[in-house]
């Protein structure tokens, strides 16, 4: 072989060793910008589907803004979103096909107590962090992995009645008898017992206990029940279009209860019923001040507003239900950004011991199922709109507590 030839053979060795280095450098780089995926199920039809459009709505919007600012840790983020239909047994299906076929590198939490905790089997078995927005019983959530957006404390079965009977008792003519009629759906059920309990601690004579299986439509019978204890207050653990299928069937037999509070009723068509005018239901954030002053939260109201009227949404406003579900995708957010990388462990560790600043305040995670501490607040029905009315501190300034 001629010297000629071996230095040919050099040069085209060196040329392809050189090729070959850049194009094996090449998925590495690719890798930096393909998105991270965040796989997680809502309920898109079923009884729940007015919830999970907000919801849906809500990450839509982090998701847009969040890429807009370059993503997390430098890469965009892609919401694969399945519908779970208002089934427990269809989200847990469909949380281990995103785990195991559809290969997402991060899970969110569905919408409702039973679909969380069917998540979160799958989210145990595989050791994937669980941020989730709406879980309300957190004593059903052991799992180290998990965290809640919602500040509703380790013990909401209680201080969320709490947070009810203060209010109530602050007006003029404090109720002296309480019915309940509540929903069988976990959280819901839970949280009534809970609250039957602190109105008997609190002298208040309870005049019926009434429980109901979720999905019920037909509430005639119920009604009538409710029209014949004719309570001071009824305490109603209503979820989604419940809230307004009871006030609907009350209307029929031309009965008012004198107060009422529904539990987590579908905000919109609750609101715009011509029998809710100063009903009353928890909440950890409306569009109104002091929330509005929490970071990030005036933008995320402005786009949210123009998104859901562009949607036709019958209740174009921010409240809780959106806000917890944007407040969630921050805490993913900071979790990647603060562990600066993506790895559950790490996101987990880093939570466990560090503030997160979301638009419902600032969620911490210490305590029982990481849950941190309790910020529930009443709101109420006014003309058409809710307002925040308990604490004081949270209520806007020209605001009343209306009375009966």
């Amino acid at each position: 072989m001629s010297v000629n030839s071996i230095k040919m053979n050099r040069r085209s060795f060196l040329g392809s060793a050189a090729a070959a280095a850049v194009f094996s450098s090449m998925p590495s780089a690719f890798a930096q910008e393909t998105p991270i995926r965040v796989g997680g199920t809502l309920p898109l039809t079923g009884p729940l589907a007015g919830v999970g459009a907000i919801h849906k709505l809500a990450a839509n919007v982090f998701v847009e803004q969040i890429n807009a600012k370059g993503g997390i840790l430098g890469r965009k983020v892609e919401f694969v979103l399945l519908d779970d239909q208002s089934l427990p047994a269809n989200a847990r299906t469909l949380y281990e096909r995103l785990v195991t076929a559809d290969k997402v590198d991060l899970l969110m939490g569905p919408y409702g107590t039973s679909s969380i905790i069917a998540a979160m089997g799958v989210a145990q078995r595989f050791k994937k962090l669980l941020i989730q927005s709406s879980l309300g019983d957190p004593s059903l959530a052991p799992y180290p992995l998990q965290f809640p957006s919602l500040p509703i404390g380790p013990e909401p079965h209680l201080t969320d009645s709490e947070v009810v009977l203060d209010a109530y008792t602050s007006l003029p003519n404090p109720p002296k008898t309480i019915a309940f009629i509540t929903s069988k759906f976990p959280s819901a059920l839970t949280i009534a017992k809970g609250g039957q309990e602190v109105a008997e601690r609190r002298g208040i004579e309870n005049v019926l206990s009434l429980e109901y299986e979720f999905g019920t439509k037909d509430f005639g019978a119920i009604a009538n029940r409710i029209k014949a204890a004719d309570s001071d207050l009824l305490w109603s653990g209503a979820i989604g279009m419940e809230a307004v299928q009871l006030l609907d069937a009350m209307s029929r037999i031309d009965y008012q209860p004198r107060n009422q509070f529904y539990l987590f009723p579908a905000p919109g068509p609750t609101a715009a019923h011509p029998k809710a005018n100063g009903l009353t239901s928890l909440t950890w954030f409306e569009a109104q001040e002091p929330f509005l002053s929490y970071p990030g939260a005036q933008e995320f109201v402005t786009a949210y507003n123009n998104s859901a009227k562009a949607a036709g949404f019958p209740y174009p406003r921010t409240e809780y239900q959106a806000a917890v579900e944007f407040a969630a995708w921050q805490i993913l957010a900071a979790a990647a950004e603060g562990a600066g990388k993506f790895d559950d462990a790490a996101m987990a560790a880093w939570l466990r011991s560090n503030t997160v600043e979301t638009v419902v305040g600032p969620r911490t995670f210490e305590g029982k199922f990481n849950a941190g501490k309790q910020s529930t607040k009443l709101k109420q029905v006014q003309g058409n709109d809710w307002v925040t009315v308990w604490p004081t501190e949270f209520r806007p300034a020209e605001a009343k507590f209306l009375a009966p």
